[in-house]
């Protein structure tokens, strides 16, 4: 379920031009058609990690109702962004998905390029090698929502960063649709609309199986994700949000 919202902007901003901040706070509801699945939260802390400023950006997916019944799942995402270069210095990941479980710590050393991998379930550490500004997959998010400029793209381009996930970097890769108005809970609002190209396997069922509509305005926060997945396909709708760093724009009710 974080999965999805997470894989949905280069260089260090500072931060008061930055599209997010501390106190952010995103709720998302997941249904299936008219019936709720669970609901996502995305919330960000402004911390001190030793002497740095960080970022402590924490998501976590709850099942409810009966989808306890047929598929369990309990999520929780956490990232700490270094504030000054937008780079992740820890990144950490416990999840039941249905009796499929993980819990990860990721420890980033951006000097030597190297990640320190920690399997908590079995106490097994390993270490890889990184590329320079590599990303998590929750940090690779917030990451591009600063750097992404907008007022430039054109359809049909891709955005792409190096992202390490588990036990190995990848090039992540995003298309750009178009703009359209999307009606929202909110009202009618402007948005950007993206391709993330994923994997197909377990999760996903192909490739451009996942399409993401984000605010064209300076949040860029996600206000609608559709994905096809493997046994079905589900959305994730902006359901609540306060903390904004940007006034959210509202065409019309």
């Amino acid at each position: 379920m974080l999965m999805v919202l997470a894989i949905v902007t280069w260089s260090a901003v500072a931060q008061s031009d930055s599209a997010y901040g501390d106190g952010e706070y995103c709720k998302y509801r997941i249904h299936y058609g008219f019936v709720t699945a669970g609901y996502a939260t995305m919330k960000v802390k402004s911390k001190m990690m030793g002497q740095t400023p960080i970022f402590h950006i924490i998501g976590e997916g709850r099942t409810t109702g009966l989808s306890n019944w047929f598929f369990r799942v309990e999520d929780d995402y956490q990232t700490y962004v270094d504030q000054s270069t937008q780079l992740p210095l820890l990144f950490k990941r416990k999840i039941d998905e249905g009796g499929f479980t993980k819990d990860v710590q990721i420890n980033f050393n951006h000097q030597d390029l190297k990640a320190v991998i920690l399997n908590k379930e079995n106490n097994v550490k390993v270490t890889a090698e990184i590329t320079p500004l590599t990303q998590d997959l929750v940090s690779a998010f917030y990451y591009l929502r600063n750097e992404l400029d907008i007022s430039t793209i054109k359809v049909g381009e891709t955005v792409d960063l190096d992202m390490f996930f588990d036990k190995e970097g990848y090039r992540f890769q995003m298309k750009f649709l178009g703009r359209s108005a999307l009606k929202t809970k909110f009202g009618v609002v402007k948005t950007l609309k993206f391709r993330p190209l994923v994997e197909g396997g377990r999760v996903f069922k192909a490739k451009e199986s996942l399409t993401v509509w984000v605010t064209d305005d300076d949040n860029k926060i996600p206000v609608l994700i559709k994905a096809d997945l493997a046994v079905g396909s589900l959305k994730a709708s902006l359901y609540d949000f306060k903390g904004l760093k940007h006034p959210f724009k509202v065409l019309s009710q």
